[in-house]
């Protein structure tokens, strides 16, 4: 073996080097992948060939490998990394030679490309991949980039090193947007550092803090690398599931771990989200701490502020409105939630005829098997199970009939929290909306935002008093209607308030693009494909909306905001109607539900049609294709 190291190890440190060099090397990744890859295999080949690259294989036929298999340890269970003192053989890495290696890599790439492409099913989820580059590319096209960091440089230009905070804090916004570390990384480097330059920052600060900020692309959702790594990580956890607990002697991976051995992209999502804000953190935190310390390195700028004093009140007022006032909405939220004044509102009536002592684990399982679980569970997991399947097994009640199964529905609502938690979460945010819309423009009259705030504690207290989980979605929304035209009448007269300032203007559209990706995705929603297309179809109707806005075609403007309303309304609609048409009974009110969604997406979809229309008029939406397509 060369360096005391197995074959495998030094060819996989082999084409480690060679990929890297292919991507140094200046040609297009696709090129310098494909390359690395010939590569690596001739010299891999080179080096089995002269006998140089080895590797060891257990003697299956050794009296030592039987004497394992005697003692009742399966034979896949059986490796080097647990019996190292084993009998081995050693053969060449390639065992028949460099062309059956090279025809047996080309016969498996043929066979994979008729299963997961000709005659399997369609891998839709990488569709996801195509989504985002064109979302991230479509919000870059339309100079939204080149607006936030002018927006954030006016925020934190002023303090030691805020110009490459303002970079750190663009390009976690890009990166939440794109998921590429490339386009973020020229469009940082086209935009910023000129910019650092002419203040007299450091190249290798400026250049740094570029590179590392790009790099958020690859970590903080919905990132391109998560998207692949999901579409693998699953179908590969779930075989190394599958065979962990075939040589623990049990049946399948969800007898062995008790749950489905499933690794979704929505949780690689989850996973990743603190993560990436903490990294952009750290990075945010180093550039302030290194310009307290090295001053000339990156000292503050003067910020010119387009926005007069007189419109945006005293800090003071600014202070209790902005960030005061919706911590304190947060915080009563919260006590609501922690005293189980409001929580979720969900009975699922066939849920209740399932017997509420079903074992956690499968109990008719071999001893092998059993004595497994007890290891990876614990006894007491185990005990409790079989307790469990003993009561299951001694019920032979019948199932209930409808009284007593509307009584126990009935007992359920009843220990529900009185305020839906999706209903409160929808009244903090229109509250922190009127919070901070009253600290932006004390001037204006206050009274349309107070009778949004009635109108938000009218829809909290008909959500508590009124609407139960055993009302029609029709009923409740007429009991809602009242109550939330006042929120949307307070809503009409605080968005054009928070609009007039630049850095509201700026950053909130695409920061709600960005949230409602996510949120449908961590919500279980949608899937990661259907909110790519949300995302996609979205950043083109914010580019054109934008367009529009440089052109002062107004009514174009108007109509595309009626468009993405239209969204909002047809996405509500699906969630709270059954919009089934060819079921047996369809009431009235989902007819009514099924044709105002039919309608919003009518409107939306003509939207999207007079979005890519603007852009490709404006010459937006074919260099936004092109780069999508490479």
């Amino acid at each position: 073996m060369m360096f005391g190291m197995d074959g495998v190890e030094v060819g996989l440190i082999i084409v480690f080097f060679c990929l890297f060099a292919g991507i140094l090397s200046g040609y297009p990744v696709a090129f310098a992948i494909g390359g690395a890859a010939l590569l690596s295999f001739g010299i891999l080949a080179m080096l089995s060939e002269a006998g140089w690259l080895t590797r060891e294989l257990i003697d299956n036929r050794s009296d030592a490998f039987y004497a394992l298999l005697d003692s009742g340890i399966s034979e896949h269970a059986i490796t080097l990394f647990r019996y190292p003192d084993l009998p081995t053989y050693t053969v060449p890495l390639f065992e028949n030679g460099a062309d059956g290696a090279f025809f047996r890599t080309l016969t498996f790439i043929v066979n994979r490309m008729n299963e997961r492409v000709f005659a399997g099913p369609s891998i839709e989820l990488l569709l996801a991949v195509a989504m985002f580059i064109m979302m991230g590319i479509a919000l870059e096209r339309s100079r939204i980039a080149q607006d936030l960091l002018t927006s954030m440089a006016r925020v934190f230009g002023g303090l030691p090193g805020g110009l490459a905070v303002s970079v750190v804090v663009v390009g976690a916004f890009l990166a939440a947007s794109t998921g590429i570390v490339g386009a973020t990384v020229v469009t940082m480097g086209l935009l910023s550092l000129p910019t650092m330059l002419r203040h007299n920052y450091s190249p290798e600060l400026g250049t740094g803090i570029i590179a590392a900020s790009g790099t958020l692309g690859q970590i903080i959702p919905p990132s391109i690398v998560i998207v692949l790594l999901g579409t693998l990580a699953g179908d590969l956890y779930a075989t190394a599931q599958e065979q962990r607990a075939i040589a623990a002697g049990c049946r399948d991976a969800l007898t062995y771990l008790g749950e489905a051995a499933v690794v979704s992209v929505g949780t690689l999502f989850k996973a990743a989200i603190v993560p990436g804000l903490m990294l952009a953190f750290l990075y945010a935190l180093y550039v302030f701490v290194y310009a307290m310390l090295r001053p000339g390195k990156a000292p503050p700028i003067e910020v010119d502020d387009t926005t007069p004093q007189g419109q945006l009140g005293s800090i003071q007022q600014r202070l209790i409105w902005c960030l005061a006032a919706p911590v304190v909405v947060v915080a009563v939220a919260g006590t609501l939630i922690a005293t189980g004044i409001a929580g979720p509102q969900v009975v699922d009536r066939f849920a209740l005829i399932e017997r509420q002592t079903a074992p956690e684990l499968r109990t008719n399982v071999s001893e092998q098997c059993q004595v497994a679980m007890i290891e990876l569970h614990g006894q007491d997991m185990w005990d409790r199970s079989v307790a469990a399947q003993l009561l299951v097994d001694a019920d032979t009640s019948d199932v209930p009939g409808d009284a007593e199964l509307d009584a126990m529905e009935q007992q359920a609502i009843d220990a529900l929290p009185p305020i839906s938690k999706g209903m409160l979460t929808a009244m903090i945010l229109f509250a922190a909306v009127f919070a901070v819309a009253r600290g932006v423009a004390p001037g204006e009259p206050s009274v349309p935002l107070l009778a949004g705030s009635v109108g938000i504690l009218g829809t909290l207290l008909v959500d508590a008093l009124l609407v139960s989980p055993r009302a029609s979605p029709g009923t409740a929304a007429l009991l809602y209607a009242l109550p939330f035209a006042l929120v949307l009448y307070g809503l009409r007269h605080a968005l054009p308030r928070l609009a007039g300032v630049t850095l509201l203007r700026v950053v909130f559209p695409p920061l709600v693009l960005i949230i409602a990706v996510l949120g449908s995705i961590l919500g279980g929603i949608t899937s990661p494909t259907a909110a790519a297309g949300l995302g996609a179809a979205g950043a083109l109707m914010l580019s054109a909306y934008r367009k529009l806005g440089e052109d002062d075609n107004a009514r174009g403007s108007r109509f595309i905001v009626m468009a993405t309303f239209s969204i909002v309304i047809f996405l509500l609609l699906g969630v709270n109607f059954d919009l089934r048409t060819s079921i047996e009974h369809v009431g009235f009110e989902n007819w009514v539900a099924f044709l105002f969604a039919a309608s919003a997406y009518h409107v939306a979809f003509a939207g999207l049609l007079y979005s890519c229309w603007v852009l490709l008029r404006g010459g937006i939406l074919r260099p936004v294709v092109r780069d999508t397509a490479k």
